[in-house]
């Protein structure tokens, strides 16, 4: 089988662990206080309207990052939860967490990387740097050298906001999960054997990556806004927010044709600026925890060709 004729995995860093998700169903596996591996497994009903949408171009990029959401949200709070709990007192031990603020602080720590954080962080995203933006005004009077500004403050924030929540060891053992689903992916994709030496020699890095669709938005906001104007500023805040579906869609598209060209000589630099943010957002991982990610697509790999089996005979509708 070849490579274009492999199914798409994706993946995401959670709490102790990783998630992965394929055609049917999505699977996190998370490692134990007492060093055992837990699997939480969800089968992915089919909605035929869904399925339409996802079909049509920019305006999938917006279906597939809320459904990505909903769906990742069950596999994050399932790692928050089982994180740090001795598995002999589970119900206990889970009922003081939900109770608990260190458990808020984890929520807000670990979504800094995932596409949760970024829909709930998107309008502040999006507006702070207008207003930063806005007292330059005094210099930079013309709308190109707003919008040129704004961009600049934007990934700004963005590197910083990254840069510092990464010295967190919460947060920078998320990164080493989050570097470890890419190698798994990597290796999966380059059509080596899936074994913990083979996943550390891949890269950590991936061109379909969350973080290079944040940065994406960046690029591309600046390329849309270009063709509104930045006064008054009640207006450009207005245009700003309504133009976060356009920018989110035109974004998801450019993440899509920078990995279908990342094997095209010069072409494949486009995803460079990307790939480049992973490297914040990455981290290598212990054998350990490659460990973790391999159970997780592993049990993914078994529970969708058994589905697929399914299908065929007949036993599954």
């Amino acid at each position: 089988m070849t490579e274009f004729q492999k199914p798409v995995y994706g993946g995401q860093a959670v709490v102790e662990g990783v998630m992965f998700g394929g055609k049917h169903h999505t699977v996190t596996a998370v490692r134990r206080k007492d060093t055992s591996i837990e699997y939480f497994r969800v089968r992915r009903g089919y909605n035929p309207l869904l399925g339409k949408l996802k079909k049509i171009p920019f305006l999938r990029g917006i279906v597939a990052l809320i459904d990505s959401s909903a769906n990742g949200s069950k596999h994050l709070n399932f790692s928050t939860e089982k994180y740090d709990i001795d598995p002999k007192d589970d119900q206990r031990a889970a009922e003081e967490q939900k109770q608990s603020t260190s458990k808020i602080a984890m929520w807000l720590g670990v979504a800094a990387i995932g596409i949760i954080s970024f829909l709930f962080g998107k309008v502040l995203f999006t507006l702070i740097p207008v207003f930063l933006a806005a007292l330059t005004k005094p210099v930079f009077e013309s709308d190109l050298a707003q919008i040129f500004i704004e961009s600049l403050f934007k990934l700004f924030l963005l590197f910083c906001y990254i840069y510092f929540i990464s010295f967190t060891p919460l947060i920078k053992r998320v990164f080493q999960y989050h570097g470890a689903e890419h190698k798994v992916i990597n290796c999966f994709e380059s059509g080596k054997e899936l074994t913990v030496a083979n996943v550390q020699s891949s890269s950590r890095l991936h061109y379909r990556c969350g973080s290079s669709f944040i940065l994406f938005t960046v690029f591309v906001g600046f390329f849309v806004y270009v063709f509104f104007p930045t006064d008054p500023l009640w207006l450009r805040v207005v245009i700003r927010l309504l133009l976060i579906p356009v920018v989110l869609g035109i974004s998801f598209e450019v993440l899509q044709l920078t990995n279908k060209l990342r094997d095209v000589p010069v072409l494949r630099y486009l995803g460079y600026p990307g790939l480049w943010l992973q490297l914040l957002t990455t981290k290598e991982p212990t054998d350990d925890q490659v460990q973790v990610a391999l159970a997780s697509f592993n049990e993914l790999l078994r529970m969708e060709k058994d589905t697929e089996q399914g299908l065929k005979t007949g036993d599954i509708v």
